[in-house]
């Protein structure tokens, strides 16, 4: 599908030696360098992904999580896991005895330990072929030297400066005379610099033990919270085995529970066992979607749980029977209100994508989760703490009810894709809950209606909010909404939903082609 070239819109990146596609053009910068010094994907991944703690700081930070797959061109997967886990003193019946009925997002017992530094140590012992110490090189000298400010990031910034002013690290450290920083203003996070330039220099245990570790646990003990310095000394992270399901002559792979990318297979599932074909702008073909999301959205919140708790299978939620049993709940003419779904909070993600000369994929994701995780950041370290707890319900006999130890339902999602058992796709969409849907989305544009990564991507999207109005960004016409509404949606105006970035690789041309989402500030490079 070729796009009309007097229209505003972008072609995708085309290379043939190597491909980066992250959300800030610094980062993108940072990776295509690594790459050109001799780095592998790994290498540039780890590298782009502490720029993006620094010059994206409210999607994203070393007081996060991530998760990551690492393709071989030979076809041999790794998918990794670095979620952190609940305070082990986080007993489920102290929430049940005190009434509390949900967990704030800006709560301390929102606070998770941060698995991502974790997850970077352990990519980089397995895959790294570059020092350590130079990954950070790029992230310190932003922090300490100073970065001008993107226009997404500000816009972002200003709606989180209320959060930020109630808590006094963060105020401390992210807002500028008490405002947050405008688009193009340089600023300089010398704190963070410091901290990262540390952990460049002595590894990944100076975060978890040690002085940083006493002041995370403090700082949310203060508070009110359970973290403690024994909590984060004992964070890990897991190599574990990908779940997938077939797709239009590819295989799409996804990290499992307590990940939510079954939920895409899911939809991906029911687009193949019932998905009829429709025009892509067109009111049948997004309730179609929107419907087949909201019956694998309620899957995901029975079921997706850490592993340790979880009570059914990923083979029996991706069967053939799952997926006939889904159908049937599916009215093609009409919006089905019998499926209800529980609120999340409004998440902030970064997800970059990286093949190198030698065929090594990386496809990347960490996230605080809300802006700015909690907005509870640490007054010496400047480290903004996740808020990924407040995915945790607080019901007895759920699978994922809060508890010690454990990790939460967690919605950041990296996306692979294999062609006849290599990797194809190197992808992800960014946008909290709406990840799985938007997977879903993008991969339907390029394999149902021909569209290339850049045109997938940036077609419009709608989700719904937590009302169950569906959200819908500016591309989408008068006809469609007034077909949604006849068939039982209401919409309203809203968005932009997510982000994402994409590296496809075209063996068959021997060139790797890069796609990055106008919803963000960032773009695709290679060479």
């Amino acid at each position: 599908m070729s796009r009309p070239f007097d229209l505003p819109g972008r072609s995708p990146v085309y290379a043939s030696n190597a491909m980066a596609a992250t959300s800030h053009p610094l980062a993108t910068t940072t990776a295509l360098t690594v790459l050109r010094e001799g780095g592998n994907a790994v290498d540039a991944a780890i590298a782009a992904s502490a720029t993006l703690c620094v010059v994206e700081p409210h999607m994203t930070g070393i007081g996060g999580d991530c998760f990551a797959f690492v393709g071989e061109p030979s076809g041999a997967i790794h998918a990794l896991n670095a979620s952190g886990r609940a305070a082990a003193g986080a007993d489920l019946s102290w929430y049940l005895e005190n009434n509390i009925q949900e967990i704030p997002d800006t709560s301390p017992h929102a606070v998770t330990v941060p698995g991502a530094l974790r997850g970077w140590e352990k990519l980089h012992q397995k895959f790294g072929s570059m020092d350590w110490a130079r990954l950070f090189a790029d992230a310190v000298d932003h922090a300490e030297g100073g970065f001008p400010v993107a226009p997404r990031v500000a816009h972002d910034w200003k709606t989180l400066t209320a959060k930020l002013a109630a808590d006094a690290g963060a105020a401390k450290h992210l807002l500028f005379d008490g405002t947050a920083p405008s688009v193009g203003q340089k600023i300089r996070l010398p704190a963070l610099g410091q901290t990262l330039s540390r952990i460049a220099k002595e590894g990944a245990d100076t975060f978890y033990q040690g002085e940083i570790a006493a002041e995370i646990a403090s700082t949310v003990q203060a508070l009110g919270g359970f973290l403690s310095e024994q909590d984060l000394a004992s964070c890990e992270a897991d190599w574990v085995e990908p779940i997938r399901t077939a797709y239009r002559d590819h295989e799409v792979l996804q990290i499992p529970p307590n990940g939510q990318g079954i939920t895409a297979l899911v939809i991906l599932n029911l687009l193949t066992a019932g998905g009829r074909q429709h025009d892509p702008q067109s009111a049948e073909r997004f309730h179609q979607s929107i419907e087949f999301a909201r019956l694998a959205y309620a899957v995901r919140d029975a079921h997706v749980s850490d592993p340790a708790t979880r009570q059914t299978s990923a083979e029996a939620i991706l069967s053939e029977e799952t997926a006939q049993a889904l159908l049937k709940q599916f009215d093609p003419e009409s919006r089905n209100n019998a499926i209800t779904l529980p609120k999340l909070p409004d998440a902030d993600t970064i997800y970059l994508s990286v093949v190198d000369r030698d065929g090594l994929a990386v496809s990347f994701i960490n996230s605080v989760y809300s802006g700015f995780g909690t907005g509870i950041t640490t007054e010496n370290s400047c480290i903004a703490l996740q808020n990924r707890g407040s995915c945790f319900v607080i019901e007895e006999g759920h699978p994922n009810a809060i508890g010690g130890g454990k990790r939460p339902m967690h919605t950041i999602i990296p996306g692979m894709v294999l062609k006849d058992g290599l990797p194809a796709i190197s992808f992800g969409v960014m946008g909290g809950a709406y990840q799985p849907a938007g997977q879903a989305h993008v991969l339907q544009n390029m394999f149902e209606y021909g569209m290339d990564p850049q045109q997938a991507i940036d077609f419009p999207r709608l989700f719904w909010r937590p009302d169950g109005v569906l959200a819908a960004e500016s591309g989408f016409t008068p006809q469609i909404l007034a077909g949604l509404a006849t068939l039982g949606h209401e919409t309203a105006p809203g968005g932009p939903h997510g982000g994402g970035q994409m590296v496809a690789i075209d063996r068959e041309n021997g060139v790797l082609i890069g796609a990055s989402d106008p919803r963000k500030d960032g773009h695709a490079a290679g060479y």
